[in-house]
């Protein structure tokens, strides 16, 4: 539990109300009940506040004074607000120091480290303090993992990765795995090409689930400070990302892209090898990106959806684009030589 003017007192905001209002947890307006404290993002969701049954609320400064006379912390933003709050109800898992009797650990860690279950740790293994890895982990051969990270159960960090401080990493991903990287000979075969760098991670970053982040060939695959990486993505080898990033799920990076700072990335997007895009970027989700993007803004390659007999009907009329094209280019042309003949007529 906590008073409402603590939380004031230690995120900031303006306190209108009763201060000394204990709220237990922060909810939905739909949700909330006694002791709960919301808040109010998006001003269409108005009529649900004057029915929510929470005990205080976070709104806007535009809400201030007009929304409802509970007691209420106004911010700048709410929705960044909720997020703090949140936060401090719902702090992180402390390490539990020490080493599980089944994992098999073969370098020196601090005494603060939480290795569980099963979890393999090879030689000349760097582990920060208060690192947590999860069961089942396996971290390769001169590896370095920072203070205060944190590894879910079946990560698999490869020889020589680098991960940042304060990075989490869930169940699933893969970190180091070697690129797809190959030469053909004449006849077809194909000739695996080692690949021979790293991957490094800066501090800050979260992984999700089952996402993969290939070694580089030559140079390393870099992870910018504060990078946001949803599930199921795949990042290929010596790609660069910038700081603060947020990429969504089921993202298919190739090799030796540089995307840069601040940029948004939505769900099911693909973007071609060797492209560079600028900071402060937002892809549209499925977007397919084949070349690269020199300016901030948002780009959108994607159809919206539309019934099915409409888009065979526009589909349609894609297909003849060319012959259409054709028929515009003759047209122009006879105009032409029909202005030119009338000039010399005259």
């Amino acid at each position: 539990m906590f008073r409402l003017d603590e939380l004031v007192a230690r995120l900031g905001g303006d306190l209108v109300g009763d201060g000394a209002l204990q709220v237990r947890r922060v909810a939905t307006l739909d949700q909330a009940g006694e002791g709960d404290l919301a808040f109010l993002a998006n001003p269409k969701y108005l009529s649900r506040l004057k029915t929510s049954q929470a005990a205080a609320v976070i709104v806007g400064h535009k809400a201030r004074d007009a929304v409802t006379d509970r007691p209420r912390i106004v911010a700048d933003d709410p929705y960044l607000y909720y997020a703090r709050v949140a936060a401090v109800f719902n702090p992180p898992q402390a390490a539990v120091a020490g080493i599980h009797p089944t994992a098999s650990v073969a370098s020196a860690i601090p005494a603060s480290v939480q290795i569980d279950a099963g979890v393999v740790v090879e030689a000349d293994v760097e582990l920060g303090e208060n690192v947590i890895i999860g069961a089942g982990c396996s971290i390769g051969r001169g590896s370095r993992i920072g203070a205060g990270s944190r590894l879910a159960p079946r990560v698999v960090v490869y020889p020589g990765s680098v991960v940042g401080r304060d990075c989490i990493i869930h169940s699933g991903a893969v970190i180091g795995s070697d690129g797809f990287g190959f030469a053909r000979e004449k006849d077809g075969r194909w000739v695996k090409i080692p690949q021979m760098g790293r991957v490094v991670i800066g501090d800050d970053v979260e992984i999700g689930a089952n996402t993969t982040i290939d070694r580089g060939a030559l140079d390393d695959t870099v992870i910018g400070r504060g990078a946001k990486l949803d599930n199921l993505i795949q990042i290929a080898h010596n790609v660069q990302i910038g700081e603060d990033t947020a990429i969504a799920g089921c993202v298919g990076i190739a090799g030796s892209t540089t995307i840069g700072a601040r940029c948004m990335i939505a769900g099911g997007v693909g973007i071609s090898g060797h492209l560079s895009i600028a900071d402060d970027v937002v892809v549209s989700a499925a977007t397919v990106v084949v070349k690269s993007i020199h300016k901030p803004g948002v780009y959108t390659s994607t159809l919206p959806m539309q019934p099915h007999a409409d888009w065979v009907r526009n589909f349609s009329h894609l297909r003849h684009l060319d012959a259409l094209a054709d028929r515009i280019k003759a047209l122009e042309n006879a105009v032409q030589r029909t202005s030119d003949a009338n000039n010399t007529q005259e």
